[in-house]
């Protein structure tokens, strides 16, 4: 019997060891992933050495908490991509175009994956409402620190909220093109009049930063980014000219659209004909702010949205899978 209860206590060292593993290798991937996406945001928007980047802001453009960020930054900090100053925060260095690659960042980013699952699922219909967290557990195979990373993206995005006592609730909301189109139309209304601000001022770094971004993409990167980080190219451009209006209102309306967009967004990007125009409609929209031209540049925006929306009837089927 002696035997057989140190047999048994064995089982559970092994099992709990093996489970703490997991988790930490869930933890590690999670952490290298999301330093391999700020890799990618600093190089992309050809963030100058010396730039500035706060946890603050990184979380609220990947949809995480300040913690894994946190992480994420002590990592590229211990790469070299970053200094840290103390009591100041991090810094870019002036090794910020290695790649994630050549640092030994692992990609796989499993949180990643879940909610891309996840998202697939609650556009096709296919997860219950409400959902409880041991439910999404077994169904997504997570760890419970997986679990919550992907509901903490979700919630800041604004398509699912933990519900009082019982799991969490998935909004109804764009999960048809029809949705996607109104954003656009919301977008139509409220972007070309923040570039008529009186108080209108684009930085010469800013602009030159979202032009390096535009002729990335037209080098190679369209067929190379993940969804992801054309995403976030798109949302950068967007933000980075409607932020440059002086009026705060205006930016903080683009940024609640931004993040409610995401889930159809991500799939139209299977379809990637169409970016090589958008990059050459940013780029005429760039040199048009650049010379002082607004009223153009208003109207050349109005116009590359009109051309988003034109554009859904060809990706509808896509959009409707």
């Amino acid at each position: 019997m002696r035997r057989r209860a140190v047999s048994k206590d064995r089982v559970r060292v092994l099992m709990s060891s093996s489970v703490s593993e997991r988790a930490i290798g869930s933890k590690r991937e999670m952490t290298e992933g999301l330093a391999a996406q700020i890799l990618d945001h600093i190089r992309g928007s050809g963030l100058a050495a010396g730039t500035h980047v706060t946890a603050q802001e990184l979380a609220q453009r990947f949809s995480v908490s300040r913690f894994p960020i946190g992480q994420a930054l002590q990592l590229l900090a211990l790469k070299g991509v970053l200094i840290h100053e103390r009591n100041r925060g991090y810094f870019v260095s002036d090794a910020r175009q290695a790649s994630a690659e050549a640092l030994g960042l692992d990609r796989r980013d499993e949180t990643s994956q879940i909610y891309f699952r996840m998202a697939e699922d609650h556009l096709h219909g296919r997860l219950p409402d409400p959902a409880s967290e041991a439910y999404l557990k077994e169904t997504y195979r997570v760890t419970k620190a997986q679990l919550n990373a992907v509901l903490g993206r979700i919630a800041q995005e604004g398509w699912a909220e933990r519900r009082p006592g019982y799991g969490w609730s998935f909004s109804p909301m764009l999960t048809t093109p029809e949705c996607l189109e109104q954003t656009y139309r919301v977008r139509l209304a409220l972007e070309p009049a923040a570039l008529l601000e009186p108080t209108y001022h684009l930085n010469p770094e800013v602009a030159a930063r979202c032009r390096e971004a535009e002729l990335r993409l037209l080098g190679g990167a369209i067929e190379t980014d993940s969804a992801d980080a054309l995403h976030e190219r798109g949302v950068r451009f967007h933000e980075a000219i409607i932020g440059a209006s002086g009026n705060p209102f205006f930016l903080d309306a683009v940024r609640r659209i931004n993040r409610v967009r995401r889930l159809l967004s991500y799939r139209s990007m299977i379809d990637r004909k169409r970016y090589r125009r958008q990059c050459e409609e940013h780029l005429q929209i760039l040199e048009l702010l650049e010379r002082g031209k607004n009223a153009e540049a208003s109207q050349a925006l109005r116009r590359h949205l009109e051309h988003t929306i034109e554009s859904f009837q060809e990706i509808r089927p896509i959009l409707e899978r």
